[in-house]
């Protein structure tokens, strides 16, 4: 295995908006970590994932157990460096062109 980018998210508590399941509700943050290829490629995705959250994509607010909470968004990410696809993490040959084509 070789090095890994390994972007972190804190999102904090905050109040939801208008298109959130629940607009004016507060909800929970939490803390997200991915991983990437410290690579040509992995570092083009990771550009890509950051616009994507600069534009509010990486992440929504679900409804869980009557307590609103951030989750990851349909941007897949990779949240383990083990347990392959399944579990997602790696080994996945597919994952960088297969985010690519989401992004």
């Amino acid at each position: 295995r070789g090095t890994a980018l390994q972007p972190l998210f804190k999102m904090s508590y905050s109040c939801s908006k208008v298109g959130d399941p629940r607009p004016g509700q507060p909800y929970k943050g939490g803390n997200f970590c991915a991983f990437l290829p410290d690579n040509k490629e992995g570092l083009k995705t990771a550009k890509l994932l950051k616009k994507a959250f600069e534009r509010g994509l990486t992440f929504q607010i679900k409804s869980c157990n009557g307590e609103e909470r951030v989750t990851w968004g349909l941007i897949p990410h990779k949240t383990s460096w083990e347990g392959g696809k399944a579990r997602n993490g790696y080994p996945d040959a597919q994952y960088l062109r297969e985010v690519g084509a989401v992004l």
